[in-house]
Parts: C-alpha cells; structure tokens; sequence
C-alpha cells in the first residue's frame, strides 16, 4: 500500500519509495510492478503521472484523475510554475548556499538550460576513515530546482564536486562502496520533500509534504542529526 499524501476528486499524491519505478520504461524492461499499477489498483480508478521521480528518488509523485487535469498540471511543471524542495545528503562539507547555473545536455546531444539552488542545513564530519583521509565529511542540504531538466540535482551536485551518496550513475564510486561494506546502505539519498502549485481547478494554492523513507533516516542517526 502506498502511502496517500494528498486527495482530491482531480489529483492524488502519493509518497513514492525508493527504488519504484513510476511507469513502465524500456530502460528497465524486467521490472513488472510501478507506482501507476500499484496505485490504479489501490484507489481503483484510471491515473496517471503528472512528472517524473527517478527510480532510486523517494518522496512527493503527483498524479492525475483525468485527463484535463494532468494537461494543466504538465503545462505548470513545464512553465517550471510548480515549486519543489528535495532533501539530500551529499559528499564534503558544502558552503551555506549555492546556486548552480550549469546547462545540461539531452540524449540526443541538445544543451538544455538548468538551473538549481540549494542552502546547507547541517554538517558531519565522522571518525571513520576514508582513503587517505581519517574522517569523512558530509550535509544536508535542502535543494529547490528551478527547472526540471533529467537527473539535473544529481548532475548538478557531481559538477559542484559534492555529489550525492549511493547515486551510482553520477556519484562518487568510492563513496557509495564505503557506505556499503560499512552500513549496508545503497539506498540514493535524495528525497523529493515537498510539491507547491496552484489547483489548476480550485486555484487553490496546495502544498504537499512526503516524511522521510528509513534509509534516509537511518543515514542522518549515523551523522548525529
């Protein structure tokens, strides 16, 4: 069962776990359960994604009851009109904040314009040596993308050098088999938090929150926060 954030005769919101795939993909043609069949089959009626969470990205995923709704809804995301915050934990200690303007290119080789901020909530610096190193240095940041471009804050957080734990297409090898052989810990930790836009029926501002998934916190109990 998964767990239902927000309601309305229009949208549902819905705390996605990591590592679900929202819809079928051709990029993971073995897999055969999604958060769309999970969640049709739950609510018992026709739904439909309004954006995209990457597979290994718990939190906030929005869908639609029909098919005027998640038009309106496409159009927001696309007007980059809908305001989200992740949370992630990250590799090094990062400055308080950053805006990072780095344009990311497509799969057929286009240069899209990307934009993403973050600010720094906390800081770690922990006795387990790594390499050469004799501790290991990670934040929390809270991260507010004003595009939406495919996998831009990861992207982003490895262009800045401080790329996300477990992210094991963009991240940091060493880091993520450090995590590993010592926590058993693979999960990505990014964090989708929070979804707000404008009901494209009520116009009604709506804010939706997700809480954390236990990977993610179990990560912020070994970092004393």
């Amino acid at each position: 069962m998964l767990e239902i954030l927000y309601r309305d005769e229009h949208l549902i919101a819905i705390n996605k776990p990591h590592d679900l795939l929202v819809h079928r993909s051709y990029i993971a043609a073995d897999v055969e359960v999604f958060a769309l069949q999970i969640l049709r089959d739950q609510v018992g009626q026709w739904v439909n994604p309004v954006h995209r969470l990457d597979r290994k990205t718990a939190g906030v995923l929005l869908f639609a009851f029909n098919k005027d709704t998640e038009i309106a809804m496409h159009q927001q995301f696309a007007d980059n009109l809908v305001k989200k915050k992740y949370h992630a934990i990250v590799r090094g200690h990062t400055p308080d904040n950053e805006d990072i303007d780095y344009p990311l290119r497509k799969e057929n080789g286009t240069l899209q314009e990307a934009f993403t901020s973050y600010i720094t909530l906390k800081r770690a610096e922990i006795d387990v040596p790594l390499g050469s190193h004799a501790t290991s240095r990670y934040s929390l940041i809270e991260v507010t993308p004003s595009t939406g471009r495919m996998h831009q804050i990861r992207k982003h957080m490895a262009h800045v050098s401080h790329p996300i734990i477990a992210d094991r297409t963009h991240g940091c090898n060493k880091q993520n088999r450090f995590f590993k052989a010592n926590w058993e810990m693979t999960t990505m930790l990014l964090h989708a938090l929070s979804l707000s836009f404008t009901h494209p029926i009520t116009k009604n501002t709506i804010n939706i929150e997700a809480s954390l998934e236990s990977e993610f916190k179990r990560v912020m109990a070994l970092m004393n926060w």
